[in-house]
């Protein structure tokens, strides 16, 4: 798959799919759920925006990394949720209304909070000579299309015909991990001359940050008393990040496929990690039964 090919054509078409797919699955009603359900969204927003970010900052500063794979690993961290923290959750049972809240406000708020973030890590980890600088306004128009464009579509096709989205959002949020294993294939073969060498560089912190918040989300969960399926959600929507987001900003807004790396493998580390929650959660309630 060719550079330009993946970054101009495939990555914004695939994004594109994967957000409307989240939005054909999002009602008005969700955006409220906060008043139904506000400690879950409220531990659940803090563990996203805040804890998740910090845990990025920290891991990238403790790893020895090369400053644009560093800042690869902070614009992962500035990516919480997504339409694969979504299944994920319908997979482990989890609290799925609660996984869809959480993915439609954090999507509102990210818009501002990704450039800032993304801004800071770069301030951090890069010398003078070779720091890039988002524009933040620019930045924040780009974002917001790319999110909430298709998510907005996807809402008006479930609003004026249910039927219709309930029946496509099923096609396309399986559809949206075919999409996500092609452009980690794009990116991974972009990079083949150097992917060995970049995972194991990259390998131990991307698994480390998916490992880590996904404890912390689950401990959060767990401190602030939620019920079981609750937990099982804040445990997925924290240490699940979105992979897709994260790989077009850092190869089509900032233009470095280096910076999209990180997310790349993450994004095959997590099918690993997510699975083995999966089974853990399904043994747990065996015992539990027994």
């Amino acid at each position: 798959m060719e550079s330009n090919f993946l970054s101009a054509v495939f990555l914004p078409l695939a994004l594109f799919i994967i957000m409307m797919g989240m939005g054909l699955g999002l009602k008005v009603a969700d955006f409220k759920r906060i008043l139904i359900e506000p400690k879950g969204v409220l531990f659940g927003l803090i563990a996203q925006l805040i804890i998740l970010p910090m845990v990025g900052f920290l891991l990238a500063g403790i790893f020895s990394l090369s400053p644009e794979l560093a800042v690869g690993v902070v614009i992962l961290s500035a990516c919480p949720g997504g339409a694969t923290s979504n299944i994920i959750s319908y997979l482990v049972r989890g609290n799925v209304a609660l996984s869809i809240t959480l993915t439609a406000i954090g999507s509102l708020i990210t818009i501002v909070t990704i450039p800032l973030i993304i801004n800071l890590g770069m301030q951090t980890f890069m010398t003078t000579e070779t720091a890039l600088q988002l524009p933040f306004l620019p930045t924040i128009i780009k974002i917001a299309v790319i999110i909430l464009l298709p998510i907005s579509l996807g809402m008006l096709i479930n609003y004026y015909q249910p039927k219709l989205a309930a029946k496509i959002e099923k096609f396309v949020k399986w559809f949206s991990l075919f999409f996500l294993g092609l452009i980690i294939f794009g990116i991974l073969y972009q990079e083949r001359a150097n992917f060995l060498s970049s995972f194991l560089q990259v390998g131990g912190v991307t698994l480390s940050l998916n490992l880590v918040t996904m404890f912390l989300g689950y401990t959060l969960a767990t401190l602030a008393k939620l019920d079981e399926k609750s937990t099982k959600t804040i445990t997925v929507e924290v240490g699940i990040q979105n992979g897709t987001l994260a790989i077009t900003i850092a190869s089509v807004l900032l233009n470095s496929p280096t910076m999209a790396i990180p997310a790349g493998i993450y994004s095959l580390l997590m099918f690993v990690t997510s699975a083995g929650f999966a089974v853990l959660v399904r043994n747990r309630k065996v015992v539990s039964i027994q």
